[in-house]
């Protein structure tokens, strides 16, 4: 159950306090771990949950926190958000501040994803010409393949991933390569397309990959997930 309103002033106090604790949290190491990543916080992110877990749902402190901090503090606003509570303009406008991948990520998976106005932004997204918001745009449309393909156009997306993604920015060319992924995965009639095009292009062929993890090079990525049977 979330907290009860706040008034304005306290929500102020509330928020400087909790700036004041991230800051306290801050370590060099994070930081210089994240910023290889392209993120920036410093607090780690178990530790950052378990202020949010303190917290519970509080939308309007949230709103606060989100638009008067870095990207700590942005984070901690999205795990105490509630996804209906932003319109379809907040959205948007949130997608354009967000900053860095984790916070557009967070912002993507935790409130745009289970949000009213998702299908919108989606195909908004999709077609922006800022790389950076349609790569949010293509994590929309992966999700839509996964979990409702029905009225994607899959070939589509593959002849634009065929022409775009090797040359793509690098959030957005992470992007098209998980929408690659998730077709070949889910969709046995175009797994043979998709693996061939991940072969062609070989974009994150060579992405060092930890122990006991998956590849993100697309044509390793579908054969695993297939061999796990989590193909469609």
């Amino acid at each position: 159950m979330a907290d009860s309103p706040q008034e304005p002033a306290d929500l102020d106090a509330t928020a400087a306090a909790l700036r004041e604790e991230l800051a306290g949290l801050e370590n060099e190491r994070v930081r210089e771990i994240n910023a290889k990543r392209g993120d920036d916080h410093a607090v780690n992110l178990t530790a950052l949950r378990g202020i949010a877990k303190r917290l519970r749902t509080q939308p309007e402190l949230a709103r606060v926190l989100w638009h008067g901090g870095g990207s700590a503090e942005k984070l901690l606003a999205l795990l105490i958000s509630r996804p209906k509570q932003y319109t379809e303009q907040e959205l948007e406008a949130m997608l354009r501040e967000a900053g860095t991948p984790k916070v557009q990520d967070w912002l993507v998976n935790y409130l745009v994803k289970k949000s009213p106005h998702r299908e919108a932004l989606r195909e908004a997204w999709f077609a922006d010409s800022d790389p950076v918001v349609a790569s949010a745009g293509w994590a929309l449309t992966s999700d839509r393949v996964v979990k409702k393909p029905e009225g994607i156009d899959q070939v589509a997306l593959l002849d634009l991933i065929e022409v775009q993604m090797q040359d793509a920015p690098e959030r957005l060319q992470w992007a098209m390569n998980e929408c690659l992924a998730q077709i070949g995965i889910t969709n046995p009639e175009l797994r043979a397309r998709a693996r061939d095009i991940g072969q062609r292009l070989e974009v994150l062929k060579d992405y060092p990959t930890p122990p006991n993890c998956t590849s993100p090079f697309a044509p390793i990525w579908i054969d695993e997930m297939v061999r796990r049977g989590r193909a469609g």
